[in-house]
């Protein structure tokens, strides 16, 4: 006897899917403004000669479903039969009990119609072989186009790599730009040269500099509200920042670490879990020790602190950039540092009342935004991102080094009011160093006044650059397709 009954999937699956019954009832789960990932899923979606399925991946609240509601919305305008298209989520309780086969199966079965299928998955991961059952839809049914998502991107990647070669591509989602918060919002966008690239810019003059910086300055309140809200959509919206922040903690990190990372990977002890990602979140940017960490957290087994590291890691709650080498110079080895994957995330659990006001806490923030932006920035490309730091003077530091085959990038982060570094900074030792291999540098600032290329005497220029204006130019040439080419 089946667990669920036909009849009460279907009305599950009529709830789902009211543009059945009313083509237009999409429109109330859609929204206008789109993020990059729905362009390149539509692309997958319904390109006419090579068939791939597409799988969103990211944390809660970064806007996976209403991508996929976007999707829905764009194939009934172009006229597709809304019969035809099928939602569900496995998050549901009643759908967790039955495997994707028999969805699609009682589906087929209330609407026999003919034509091309289009399936939106949400929530992948919470049904049994789902890996396998997206392999066998592919190969036996050339008549469906497929779009999930998934909250834990290792598991998904996993089974992209055991059944979906050349089936699927994972399509990661990180939370929201500088520049596409600022698009959400419909915020008077900075008048801006077409193509502009941010490794043009150490060539520039101090005039012509000085004319694009200042195109910011109405963005700087916008950009302080974006450090502590996030780029989450949902609650960039809201007119209710305090309210926002409760929703982040509740939504985004309770449900992660309580319910969805509990219930995907081998945690025995969910307090421990909640202990060390307030450890980190406490200790955000900087070089994580797992043996350390082990003690100051009721002497735990430096094997279960690594294990829980990984689940957060795959839960996309945190970041972990490894130790990459500049140069001659030896570099520490082995131990990663930590970044919150937002910044905003970080602020709703610490609970700092007045972060804005606190220089070390903004810096922490302002750090993991740049490296969450670096990161998105690069995705896809053959980049290698991480961080540097001296083997035998551990306060000479390179806060993200990106390494590619023709090209090797530093970018230091001293967002406080004085970003004057001295000649013995980490960042300006390899920019004098031949050998580096160092192609770009940039000092990233505070103050919109505090720009231009550094007074030291480097072989590479160091350029000094406001937060806003990097954050935002370098959202703006992802956003334009130029991902990978800084």
């Amino acid at each position: 006897m089946a667990i669920v009954s036909d009849e009460k999937i279907i009305k599950v699956l009529r709830q789902y899917n009211p543009w059945w019954r009313t083509p237009s009832a999409v429109l109330a789960e859609s929204k206008p403004q789109k993020r990059m990932a729905y362009d390149q899923a539509l692309q997958m979606l319904r390109h006419p000669s090579i068939r791939r399925f597409a799988v969103l991946s990211g944390v809660r609240r970064v806007g996976k479903t209403t991508i996929l509601y976007q999707l829905i919305e764009e194939l009934i305008r172009q006229g597709i039969e809304p019969k035809n298209i099928l939602y569900v989520t496995f998050d549901n309780p009643i759908l967790k009990l039955i495997s994707v086969e028999d969805v699609l199966s009682i589906y087929e079965s209330l609407y026999p119609l003919g034509g091309m299928r289009y399936l939106f998955l949400d929530e992948i991961q919470y049904t049994e072989n789902w890996s396998l059952w997206m392999k066998v839809i592919y190969d036996s049914r050339e008549d469906v186009r497929l779009v999930a998502t998934g909250s834990a991107s290792p598991i998904l990647e996993k089974g992209s790599a055991d059944s979906g070669t050349g089936r699927w591509s994972v399509l990661k989602i990180p939370t929201m730009s500088f520049y596409e918060y600022c698009r959400l919002l419909r915020l008077d966008l900075p008048d801006l040269p077409e193509d502009l690239r941010l490794s043009q810019l150490a060539a520039w003059d101090k005039a012509k500099l000085g004319d694009l910086i200042a195109r910011f300055a109405p963005l700087q309140n916008h950009f302080n509200r974006y450090l502590t809200i996030g780029g989450f959509p949902e609650l960039a919206l809201s007119d209710d920042d305090a309210y926002a922040q409760r929703m982040l903690r509740e939504d985004v990190v309770d449900k992660v670490i309580k319910r969805d990372v509990l219930s995907l990977f081998n945690i025995r002890s969910p307090l421990l879990m909640e202990k060390l990602f307030l450890y980190l979140c406490m200790n955000s940017t900087g070089i994580f020790n797992a043996t350390t960490a082990a003690k100051e957290l009721d002497n735990t087994s430096v094997a279960t602190i690594e294990s829980y590291l990984a689940a957060l890691e795959m839960s996309n709650l945190i970041y972990l950039a490894k130790p990459v080498d500049v140069g001659s110079k030896g570099a520490l080895k082995g131990k990663p540092k930590i970044f919150i994957a937002d910044a905003a995330i970080r602020n709703a659990v610490l609970m700092i009342e007045d972060v804005l006001s606190e220089e070390e806490e903004l810096g922490a923030m302002v750090e993991a935004t740049v490296y969450k932006h670096l990161l998105s920035f690069y995705q896809g490309s053959t980049a290698r991102l991480g961080y540097f730091r001296k083997a035998k003077d551990n306060q000479k530091e390179v806060d993200v080094v990106i390494e590619l085959p023709r090209q090797k990038i530093l970018c230091e982060v001293k967002y406080r009011g004085n970003s004057h570094i001295p000649a013995s900074d980490a960042i300006v030792e390899l920019c004098r160093d031949g050998a580096s291999g160092i192609t770009h540098a940039f000092l990233v600032t505070k103050r919109l006044e505090d720009h231009g290329t550094a007074r030291h005497e480097t072989e590479i220029p160091i350029l000094r650059i406001p937060a806003i204006a990097f954050l935002y130019l370098l959202g703006k040439a992802e956003a334009g397709g130029a991902g990978g080419k800084l």
